[in-house]
């Protein structure tokens, strides 16, 4: 990804589209990262990124089938003062 300084992406805006074509140019303001300028097709690609439900997103965990022994603690539970 290419870095321009604020004031480059402004005076070679035409520019910065373009090499947007190739992959995302990301523009900085007094050194640090600011905004990203992206193709059309990408911001599209993006865009049609479908968010998971919770089930499918646990479904396609590395741990899916891995055997965790989920069983609670049986012992009584400590005396507190009120």
């Amino acid at each position: 990804m290419r870095r321009w300084q604020l004031q480059e992406a402004k005076a070679r805006l035409s520019e910065v589209v373009k090499s947007a074509r190739e992959g995302p140019q990301e523009i900085s303001v007094r050194g640090e990262p600011a905004a990203v300028v992206l193709s059309i097709a990408e911001y599209e690609r993006l865009k049609k990124k479908k968010q998971l439900s919770l089930y499918e997103f646990l479904r396609r965990s590395p741990l899916v089938g891995v055997d965790l022994d989920l069983e609670r603690d049986k012992s009584p539970a400590r005396d507190i003062e009120l």
